[in-house]
């Protein structure tokens, strides 16, 4: 069924299932951790579906497909990769104490977000906490409504947002417009020749791809790209915030500098680089970049033939598609918090299984992109969001969420995790879960901090 599954995700990219696919989707079925929504089949399907674009770019390389083997427990494991990390040993911390669930006046549930320091300054603001205690926070939104505070974080600029049930999210105005969009989907946005691939031993070699994003998603799509040869520049800027924790997990192989696009000097050396880009994926809201002159389209202008990759919280389209949110404040407003446990009492999802598929889809729209590259020509849009996936993953259906374990068995999971010795000290990690018959995924080079490279090509 998984294997069915990821052909129904490839097939809105209009990749269809092909004679010599060899594609297996092997292990246990859900629940593989005790959370009712099918993470398994979800994280698994997405998976197979970046293996078959891995091997339609080396059947193109090399007139051959190669074997796809995915396994549902590494999947599902993948989905929260993060919080296998250690650090020299250690656990690094990655959640600000304050975030979390807090009741409201009228009976409703607020999740807001804090780990980025403006956010949680704003959060505190906005609430009207006389301390920066989780204590105070608590008592400052029990004065709220739920729907006011829902609405005051957002205009404020901050993130959390309102538990809510299935059903009030799919009678919600952004609920009905995301029930519209497909999964993912592909737009032609330019004209360019056909370009073959460049030479090379792996699927990706000699790929070079831009990826302006941060957390979890965007950072995944760069992972994957990297651990099959391609060359990923990840920019940051050193005046943002950012998690640097968890670039432990999602900076493997890659490269990491900072660009400064307040000055002119910054914008110019994004232009340069673009211009030597295959692919370009930015994780920002929809119109944010456009507003400093680098919207896909004129992304295409700059590279004729550049695939870019436009991932986000809430989508294109819709009422709140401007809206900030992140993996854990989606599955809150989607209704997954409320059936992981309730209204009353609502939990999030063991996994961060919106993130992990996004950043897994923007990969593999990326691949797409560059696989009708060679073969038509053109400049490609793919768009993806965390919304998205949380519809996706609810029209999978549940399962008894008590049959799933805590945990993977310890040899399952030990087989699973490899250490890496790098600027960052030595990191344990997941391995790449993709299993590919003549490529083998690897990363060529352990993560660094932000800003530890200069801002050029390999």
């Amino acid at each position: 069924m998984n294997t069915d599954l990821a052909y129904s995700v490839l097939s809105q990219l209009g990749r269809e299932k092909r004679a010599d696919d060899r594609l297996t989707i092997a292990g246990g079925g859900d629940p593989v951790f005790p959370t009712p929504w099918k993470v398994g089949a979800a994280g698994s399907a997405a998976l197979g579906a970046v293996g078959l674009a891995v091997s339609d770019l080396w059947r193109l390389r090399t007139g051959k497909p190669q074997s796809v083997s995915i396994d549902v427990g590494a999947a599902a494991a993948s989905l929260r990769s993060n919080t296998y990390v250690l650090r020299n040993g250690e656990k690094p911390v990655s959640w600000d104490p304050l975030s979390g669930h807090y009741p409201t006046r009228d009976g409703r549930h607020m999740f807001i977000h804090t780990n980025h320091p403006h956010h949680r300054a704003g959060a505190l603001r906005i609430a009207g906490a006389a301390a920066e205690t989780r204590e105070a926070m608590a008592a400052a939104v029990a004065k709220w409504d739920g729907l006011e505070i829902d609405e005051a974080i957002a205009a404020g600029g901050c993130v959390g947002g309102l538990t809510r049930s299935r059903e009030e999210w799919n009678a919600h105005p952004h609920g009905i417009a995301i029930a519209k969009l497909p999964l993912i989907d592909i737009v032609k946005i330019g004209e360019a020749p056909p370009r073959p691939l460049p030479k090379g031993e792996r699927p990706l070699s000699g790929v070079r791809a831009f990826d302006l994003t941060r957390v979890l998603a965007g950072p995944t799509s760069g992972r994957v790209l990297a651990e099959n040869g391609a060359d990923v520049l990840h920019v940051a800027a050193e005046h943002l915030p950012y998690q640097s924790e968890l670039l432990m997990d999602t900076g493997h192989g890659k490269r990491c500098t900072f660009i400064d696009l307040r000055d002119a000097a910054g914008v110019e050396t994004m232009k340069a680089l673009l211009k030597d880009a295959d692919i370009f994926t930015q994780g920002y809201r929809p119109g944010t970049l456009a507003a400093r002159g680098f919207a896909p389209e004129q992304v295409a202008a700059l590279k004729p033939g550049i695939v870019c990759v436009a991932l986000c919280a809430y989508g294109h389209e819709g009422p709140w598609a401007s809206r900030r949110g992140f993996d854990s404040i989606v599955q809150n407003v989607t209704g997954l918090a409320a059936t992981q446990g309730s209204l009353e009492k609502p939990r999030n999802l063991p996994v961060q299984a919106l993130d992990y598929i996004a950043g897994y889809l923007g990969a593999l729209g990326a691949m797409i992109g560059l696989a009708r590259r060679v073969e038509q020509g053109g400049s490609w849009l793919v768009r993806v969001s965390l919304v998205q996936v949380a519809h996706w993953l609810a029209s999978l259906g549940t399962v008894d969420a008590t049959k799933g374990a805590v945990e993977l068995p310890h040899a399952e999971l030990l087989s699973l995790l490899t250490e890496s010795v790098g600027p960052f000290g030595r990191l344990r990690h997941l391995k790449p879960v993709v299993q590919l018959g003549d490529t083998p995924a690897f990363y060529a080079r352990p993560a660094e901090p932000l800003g530890t490279s200069p801002a050029r090509w390999s």
